[in-house]
């Protein structure tokens, strides 16, 4: 009877074996006609991800249009103004860990529709909002949190449809910013002077959920999905309860690379404090040149413009840069960006007409934010070298970034506030991004001619006993090798020594 059910059992065994078999081959089947990577449907896919990114990245900066009417409507400050895309911004970005449990638990596609239902929706309320409090909520909080479900999915999907043309599928996705830059403001100034500031929240509430269309097409690869389908998930797959709450901030935030890697140390402070100043100037461009007299529908060109530089200069900055010569010296061209954008500001505070300055100005920032736009993550994988732990870094980064730019427009405003002057917050966020840029350079330099030094030692010492052991070798074989009667002579002895 033992023998009988051992029969059974290998029976079974082997049944199951065929069945996961048979079960491997059709998922690679459905994958191979879902689109496979590096082509087919992965273009379409690559498509709506730069649309995605021209939604989602460059619509705060949008909101600068309408500081006029916010102020004039709720009797609000530069300051209290500045907090509407300065929380839509942070949240942006600080939403990063609840998009990855989401994306884990849905998938790509069912989160970026639900990024686009949020923002969409917090768009549209939005324009019936009675307080400047209220505009924190819906446009700040819950559009930011929609952007941030929308935006990050869009490019984790990326890396499942593309494998060897990765590098070229994420430059192209990256000029979905700049192609937002150019389409948003012009939109979002000819809604303002035909509707008012609350018929275009609505109006861009709509426009916004066509990220819902965007992830409909982000269909998955069927190899990564079928596991799921047979099976149900480990019950410690989640973040669900406090014994794995540890578990879970480890997974999604890269503590152990923010203590033990110290150029990933020096990179995070670096950036955390860059973005104090970045991205301030997209928020103040049309009111500072609206101030300096400049027609409101030249002054939201100046943002057209900017885009047009970037989508024109990116593609080639990631080519140039991916030569093998920039290879370990990314953090100083980068480090040079930085230096070049923050000096750039400086040129708001010439004097002339107001147009062609800014205009030189806008030139001169796209092509220094273009090359920083091209190698951020790339100096982040370079500084990361364990890519397994790369999507944790990039999450933990987000985070701490995201309280520099929830500061940087507020503090900008109390300085407009207290001065009057535009010009003052371009000279500010010079000297932060400047700061920054010289810091991040002398950082990586030293640790670099550490590091060479170091190593120099090293080899020097292991030379020395290399020399050391050979010698030893020579000797010992001078020792074992005897005359054929059997001892030394006093001639050999007084030869060796």
């Amino acid at each position: 009877m033992s023998g009988d059910r051992e029969e059974d059992g290998q029976a079974d065994n082997g049944t199951a074996a065929e069945e996961e078999d048979d079960g491997r081959d059709d998922e690679q089947r459905r994958g191979a006609s879902a689109g496979g990577p590096d082509g087919g449907w992965g273009w379409v896919v690559l498509a709506a991800s730069v649309l995605v990114l021209a939604l989602t990245l460059a619509f705060p900066s949008c909101v600068g249009i309408f500081y006029g009417d916010l102020q004039k409507d709720f009797h609000a400050s530069n300051s209290q103004t500045s907090w509407v895309p300065s929380i839509m911004t942070a949240v942006l970005h600080a939403g990063g860990p609840v998009c990855s449990v989401l994306v884990e638990r849905l998938g790509c596609r069912a989160t970026v529709m639900l990024g686009g239902v949020l923002s969409g929706l917090g768009m549209a309320a939005s324009s019936f909002t009675r307080s400047i409090g209220q505009l924190y909520v819906t446009a700040g909080i819950v559009t930011g949190l929609g952007f941030c479900l929308s935006y990050q999915p869009a490019v984790t999907i990326l890396g499942q449809y593309f494998v060897r043309r990765r590098a070229f599928a994420n430059a192209v996705s990256s000029t979905g910013t700049a192609l937002g830059l150019c389409a948003l403001p012009p939109l979002a100034n000819f809604l303002h002077g035909e509707l008012g500031w609350r018929g275009s929240f609505l109006v861009l509430g709509a426009v916004l959920l066509n990220c819902c269309v965007c992830g409909a097409v982000m269909r998955p690869l069927e190899r990564q999905l079928a596991p799921s389908a047979g099976r149900r998930p480990p019950s410690g797959s989640g973040c669900v309860g406090t014994s794995r709450l540890a578990s879970c901030v480890g997974k999604h935030l890269a503590l152990d690379q923010l203590r033990h890697n110290r150029r990933y140390r020096v990179y995070a402070v670096a950036i955390t404090w860059t973005m104090l100043g970045l991205v301030v100037p997209l928020i103040y461009l049309v009111p500072f040149a609206v101030a300096k007299h400049v027609e409101a529908g030249r002054a939201a060109s100046l943002l057209s413009v900017l885009g047009a530089v970037n989508v024109a200069a990116r593609p080639p900055a990631g080519a140039l840069f991916s030569l093998p010569w920039f290879r370990g010296r990314h953090v100083y061209v980068f480090a040079g960006a930085l230096l070049l954008n923050g000096l750039s500001n400086c040129v708001c505070c010439l004097r002339g007409p107001a147009f062609p300055v800014l205009l030189a100005y806008v030139l001169l920032y796209g092509l220094s934010i273009s090359v920083v736009g091209s190698l951020m993550y790339t100096v982040l994988m370079d500084v990361v070298a364990d890519m397994s732990r790369f999507a944790s870094a990039l999450g933990l980064l987000a985070v701490m970034e995201s309280a520099t730019l929830l500061l940087g427009p507020p503090l900008a405003g109390i300085l407009v506030d207290s001065t009057g002057q535009y010009s003052y917050v371009f000279l500010a966020c010079s000297a932060v991004v400047t700061s920054a840029a010289v810091f991040l350079a002398a950082a990586f330099w030293w640790m670099d001619a550490s590091e060479r030094a170091a190593t120099a030692t090293g080899r020097t010492a292991q030379e020395e006993r290399r020399q050391s052991n050979d010698e030893l070798a020579v000797v010992e074989s001078l020792v074992v090798c005897r005359p054929p009667g059997g001892a030394l002579t006093s001639t050999k002895q007084d030869d060796l020594c």
